[in-house]
């Protein structure tokens, strides 16, 4: 892929999709890896039947679509289970994603992936940019959003990447722990600087 990419993450949480709707108003290409990941375990989809075949007919709902939340339940407490399910549609996430990047048209292509470092995403990046809030911000903003328990949160947060390892692996950091005229700016000035290294590469 000779296109420049910047590969976008942050924990839960972070503000990760209004920082892409941002850039998004500057014209660029967003290609967003929770997006892909409901597609490829869509109703009739080969993910879904994989799914079905493996853990049974009880993580479907009534119309044939997948239970997020049986599915949940199921690998939530059970971390082969949870393996299985991440080799069974990485893959299938990665070349979707490789396929979106080709068909871009933008000067360069944003890639929202929640874990960027975790599975080894930033492999198809040119740079890294990180959403960085407290993990204080992380649990009131998504028990606020998602009406999810504290607990929920907290398992999630553990199971992703620490904080400062995220951030020791930036080649960006932007912080959401202001106003949304600094947020805005922020991402203007980042626009700025890939537009320049988009012409170098």
């Amino acid at each position: 892929m000779s296109q420049f990419i910047v590969g976008l993450t942050g924990g839960i949480g972070s503000g990760k999709t209004t920082v892409a709707n941002l850039f998004a108003a500057q014209g660029i290409d967003i290609i967003d890896a929770d997006i892909i990941a409901r597609e490829v375990v869509a109703p009739s989809s080969e993910g879904l039947n994989e799914i079905v075949n493996h853990f049974g007919t009880e993580v479907l709902l009534d119309k044939g679509g997948l239970d997020r939340q049986a599915l949940r339940e199921k690998i939530f407490r059970n971390p082969e289970e949870r393996q299985w399910l991440n080799q069974c549609l990485h893959p299938k996430i990665r070349q979707r994603m490789i396929e979106l990047v080709k068909k871009s048209s933008s000067i360069y292509t944003l890639l929202v992936v929640p874990l960027l470092f975790e599975n080894g995403l930033d492999s198809l990046v040119d740079r890294t940019l990180v959403i960085d809030i407290t993990e204080e911000q992380q649990v009131n903003r998504t028990a606020h959003r998602d009406n999810s328990s504290t607990e929920i949160i907290k398992n999630i947060i553990k199971s992703q990447m620490s904080r400062d390892d995220r951030l020791s692996k930036a080649d960006d950091v932007i912080s959401n722990q202001g106003e949304r005229q600094q947020l805005e700016q922020a991402v203007i000035a980042l626009h700025r600087k890939y537009l320049t290294l988009s012409e170098k590469s």
